[in-house]
């Protein structure tokens, strides 16, 4: 798709899917296709995927990626600033302060390529589509996975996760001028253990209060894994759902509009919430990506 006009070998169409964490191996695909000498016109995504897109069109992806190679569990605890009002039990207004500093405040139309962060609106059950006005305004109503984070209120609309309805956007290339697009399905089929990066087992250093603090916390979200009960605990299940319904909906996007190349993460690399693991999930990325242009070319 999107042969026509193309005026560069390697000119693409990049496609960046929603997954939480999992989304860290954006930054390893987008360095390593990079390095093989592809120039990325155009951007769309979802979620992490819109999140990542705008950092890397906005200049600031390395900046980033050294941020997230920093961050242990503890650092992720204090971005969260717990709510129990609004829709959402995470505010994130932290979070997309810290990037806010990080980038700086820039408008869509000011960047030096295309760039479109999908939302769903739930008023209106659609997607919403930002090709304009603030990045991190987009970013923000991207992000914004349902029950977790607070719904973005933005000109009279209320705003969730873009993964909700398109958890990976091929369709807002489609009018590009690229020789090629490529996908990153970041929810991808489970693969063996022995095949993934393992994963680190760096804990900081906390004070016994905030160590009980953060046991809470993890148990909360994955469950009880002592033994007393097989279910999983509240964002544990909703995350399997999610993860669910996005694998559903990819597999009937791409079967409609398929890219020129899929590349494939497996879902069981992480949990969506273990933004404390970007070095191996980078890495894993960038593994991807270099083993799918072999195939490819």
């Amino acid at each position: 798709m999107n042969r026509e006009g193309a005026t560069s070998r390697k000119s693409i169409s990049l496609v960046l899917g929603s997954g939480g964490a999992r989304g860290y191996a954006h930054i390893g695909v987008i360095e390593e296709l990079l390095a093989q000498g592809y120039e990325i016109r155009s951007i769309a995504g979802s979620s992490m995927g819109a999140l990542v897109g705008g950092v890397y069109a906005a200049g600031k992806l390395d900046e980033f990626r050294d941020w997230t190679l920093g961050l242990a569990r503890f650092d992720v605890f204090k971005l969260l600033d717990i709510t129990m009002r609004g829709g959402g039990f995470i505010k994130g207004t932290r979070v997309i302060n810290r990037l806010r500093e990080m980038v700086g405040d820039i408008d869509i139309e000011s960047l030096p390529i295309t760039y479109t962060a999908v939302a769903v609106d739930l008023d209106a059950h659609r997607e919403v589509w930002f090709t304009r006005g603030s990045l991190f305004e987009a970013i923000r109503a991207s992000i914004s996975i349902p029950t977790i984070f607070r719904p973005h209120h933005y000109q009279g609309r209320l705003l969730v996760d873009g993964g909700l309805l398109n958890p990976l956007p091929v369709s807002p290339t489609l009018r590009d001028l690229t020789e090629a697009t490529i996908a990153i399905d970041v929810n991808g089929v489970d693969e063996s253990l022995e095949a993934l990066p393992e994963q680190s087992l760096a804990e900081p250093m906390t004070p016994n209060a905030t160590r009980r603090q953060l046991r809470r916390l993890g148990s909360w979200f994955a469950g009880d894994r002592g033994g007393q009960s097989p279910d999983p605990g509240f964002v544990e299940l909703f995350a399997r759902s999610l993860d669910t319904v996005q694998e559903t909906i990819t597999r009937l996007k791409l079967a409609a509009q398929p890219p020129d190349l899929l590349i494939s993460i497996p879902r069981n690399i992480s949990t969506f919430y273990e933004f404390h693991r970007a070095r191996e999930i980078i890495e894993l990325g960038r593994r991807r990506t270099r083993e799918a242009l072999q195939r490819w070319v």
